[in-house]
């Protein structure tokens, strides 16, 4: 990053991920939260057999743990949950909901945890109190009085227990509907869409120790030291082992540069770190398919050189003649793809591309890992397919020490899939559910996230009922989906905290309290567990160790089942029994998803159990049996900036967030504090504009054309980061005003939150902000 200026919270750090500042960074969520005896002993809780998982992110746990397994964003997480501060009836009686709104998301979470079952008051414009069964009874004569079941939108935080969505999943199928809007159709739908097209599951082919023994590691698209710390500690064994790590993103994270690991005390008492990345390539935002074809362009033309000269090639021919099909098409796309293109779209020098192809041809093993980055953009699904494409040419699928591995985020949004949060689910699971069940589950296809806003919209949806989460904020267009959501017949919110979508009100809304990850869940046959799955198909128990913050509060499973019950009058499913004992919450998962056999007895042992991954043993479940070479038309992963190159905004998350969910107003390792109304950009850019640091920009995003449109984020400070030239980042959900609902993967749904053509126009004076809509 270049000097900064004096500009009130801005200014280089020149520290490595990890170390002090991050130890600074639990010590002070501690003390900002609750009394710190509780929070450490429950720190010492967290990923150990007997304690509960982490509440942010889906790192999978190491086999060999130390006494420890947390890190500075896990500590926030469970600080932040595990508060003592609270949000109680006599707190709502004293604010208004129009008072409320004016808050900001910090200050709304901030106020702390939920205590008592509420129902929106539009008289006194307040939440009041209401029981628990007239609030049971309420809804369920709500639900019934629907004229279609598919006037209802059941959302999915990817926080939800396999056990609470596998009973949310059945509950709304017995209702008669399908749609799922669920948070993993904002961050890895793509690669749960595009995956089984090219390997036959749309889940990561790696394990954990597979890092052990891998050459070489491709980051693209991700920032592990904010949204993935404790992935730092498994990247700083690879360098340690004297292997390759190769970032490429838009933006320099420190992340990827080097890192200080709070558990090594040489590290920490001699203030050294661990080089990450060996080389790091700043690729425009909107490039990784232009750089990823021009990656397998260079192997192509290094594996004819190679056999020309009577020397091995570089592709493995043999794999891609067993176990692949279509790779004569990729090649002829790959052939027909011009040079000057790709680079003019990556943003990349071709020196940059062929070395990156170099590094990968003479790797033995290579793990590709990515993110949102990647995920994120209007042709989304097609760049996780050449992510596959790219490991398949060297057969880098199905063998120790390499792999695809996507970078999920909440720490079950895989293991809600997995149960049954999908709103296209595959007919063999409808069929298990009406045997072991017997009642026949709907079967034409329901409502993704975006789709749910449009149905909000267009007044088709009259209810939402949402298992956690923060689906206002998280979605795309506010300018739209604010006043869709204000539409609604019906609003149920379960959650731990307020936030904004509990404050979007329909006509009857309720706000129920619910029990966290950290605390006990006791129920009619004693504590109970609750199990989840991490990023790479591993399944463990969690259970909570703390006193629950109200004893008003229960459970996800208890108050799904209570809801359905109270709606479903002849439920052919036996509520009560599960949610007195989830055991048998998992017999039903093991009785209707494959690869859940002896469910209850192997989450018993440290560490659970991993899913069967057929990709990791080089079985391929597509259609013809093989994997599949996918050829992506063009490079362009947003098409909205083909007439637009000269600046795209990409959104990013702070380090002092996880998701919508901020646990604070600082982004450390990019040099910002206490404040969020930035606008990251290049030197070059900065310099080519005539701006400065500290100086003030409005952003106007721009139509197909190139036109400006009504979008647009004003009285932004200017930030100049080390970044990919053209391309310009602000924060998320802020920026969430530049993204129109309808630009979105045609494939898989996903908001396109990357790549957005701007212009940038000069504040002369301070100007209101007209981007977060309150």
């Amino acid at each position: 990053m270049k000097e900064q200026n004096n500009t009130t919270g801005i200014a280089p750090y020149g520290g490595s991920a990890g170390g002090w500042g991050a130890l600074k960074a639990v010590a002070d969520a501690i003390r900002g939260q609750m009394s710190v005896k509780q929070d450490v002993i429950a720190l010492f809780k967290v990923n150990q057999p007997e304690g509960f998982d982490c509440p942010g992110c889906a790192w999978p746990d190491p086999q060999h743990r130390s006494s420890f397994e947390f890190c500075e964003n896990g500590a926030k997480a469970v600080s932040w949950e595990a508060t003592s501060k609270r949000t109680t009836p006599a707190f709502f009686a004293a604010h208004t909901v129009s008072d409320l709104w004016q808050r900001s998301a910090f200050e709304l979470e901030g106020e702390g945890r939920l205590t008592h079952p509420m129902k929106y008051d539009a008289a006194s414009d307040t939440y009041q109190p209401i029981e628990w069964e007239t609030a049971f009874s309420e809804i369920g004569a709500l639900l019934r009085g629907y004229d279609d079941p598919d006037r209802v939108e059941f959302y999915t935080s990817g926080r939800a227990s396999n056990e609470a969505a596998f009973l949310w999943q059945l509950f709304a199928r017995e209702y008669g509907t399908n749609n799922f809007p669920d948070c993993s159709n904002m961050c890895h739908e793509p690669t749960s869409v595009g995956l089984p097209q090219s390997i036959g599951v749309g889940k990561g082919t790696v394990e954990l120790d597979d890092f052990d023994h891998c050459d070489l590691v491709l980051c693209i698209g991700h920032n592990p030291g904010t949204n993935h710390p404790r992935m730092l500690a498994t990247l700083r064994d690879v360098s340690k082992r004297g292997k390759t790590i190769v970032a490429i993103n838009p933006l320099r994270e420190r992340g990827l540069e080097r890192f200080t690991s709070p558990q090594n005390p040489i590290e920490m008492l001699s203030m050294g770190s661990t080089q990450l990345a060996s080389t790091y390539y700043k690729v425009r935002v909107g490039g990784d398919a232009a750089m990823l074809k021009g990656v397998m362009k260079c192997l192509l033309a290094m594996h004819d050189k190679a056999l020309a000269a009577g020397e091995p090639g570089v592709l493995d021919e043999q794999f891609i003649s067993e176990h692949t099909e279509g790779f004569a098409a990729l090649k002829a796309d790959l052939e027909a793809t011009e040079w000057p293109h790709i680079l003019n779209v990556s943003g990349m020098a071709r020196e940059e591309i062929q070395n990156i192809a170099h590094l990968y041809a003479s790797a033995e093993n290579t793990i590709i890992c990515y993110g949102m980055g990647i995920t994120q953009h209007q042709y989304g699904t097609q760049n996780v397919q050449q992510i596959a494409n790219l490991l398949l040419l060297r057969g880098n699928i199905g063998k120790k020490g390499a792999g695809i591995c996507p970078l999920r985020g909440h720490s079950n949004v895989q293991g809600d899939r997995t149960v049954g949060i999908t709103e296209i689910p595959p007919q063999w699971m409808l069929d298990n559910i009406e045997k072991v069940f017997g009642f026949k589950p709907p079967q034409k296809h329901g409502h993704g996230a975006v789709a749910a806003v449009q149905a909000m919209r267009d007044g088709k949806a009259k209810a939402l009922l949402c298992l956690g989460g923060n689906l206002a904020e998280a979605i795309s267009d506010p300018q739209v989906t604010f006043e869709a959501m204000r539409k609604l017949d019906l609003v149920v919110h379960m959650a731990t905290k307020l936030n904004r979508s509990h404050l979007l009100l329909g006509k009857h809304n309720y706000l129920f309290p619910v029990i966290g990850r950290t605390e006990i869940d006791r129920q009619a046959s004693g504590e109970q567990s609750v199990t989840v799955e991490d990023s790479m198909s591993m399944v463990h128990a969690s259970r909570g160790t703390l006193t629950p913050a109200s004893p008003h509060l229960k459970s996800e499973p208890a108050l799904v089942a209570a809801l359905a019950k109270a709606t479903l009058r002849d439920s052919r499913v036996d509520w009560d029994k599960m949610v007195g004992d989830y055991s048998f919450i998992r017999d039903a998962i093991e009785a209707v998803i494959p690869g859940f056999e002896e469910y209850n007895s192997r989450i018993m042992k440290p560490g659970g159990f991993r899913l069967p991954i057929p990709a990791s043993h080089r079985e391929w479940k597509t259609p013809s049996g093989k994997a599949q070479f996918k050829v992506m038309q063009g490079i362009n992963e947003d098409p909205r900036s083909l007439k637009c190159h000269d600046l795209v905004l990409t959104t990013l998350r702070s380090h002092d967030q996880y998701n919508t969910t901020l646990y604070g107003l600082n982004d450390r390792y990019r040099g910002v504090t206490g404040r969020r109304d930035v606008l990251f950009m290049a030197a070059d850019e900065a310099e080519k504009r005539q701006l400065r640091v500290g100086d003030k920009v409005n952003m106007v995003a721009l139509d197909p054309d190139g036109e400006p449109t009504q979008r647009r984020l004003d009285n932004l400070t200017v930030v100049v980061y080390d970044m990919a030239p053209g391309s310009v980042a602000a924060y998320y959900p802020e920026a969430n005003v530049m993204v129109p609902l309808d630009s979105h993967d045609t494939e898989s749904g996903i908001p396109a939150y990357k790549s957005i053509p701007v212009k940038l126009e000069r504040c002369e004076a301070p100007v209101a902000t007209s981007g977060t809509l309150r």
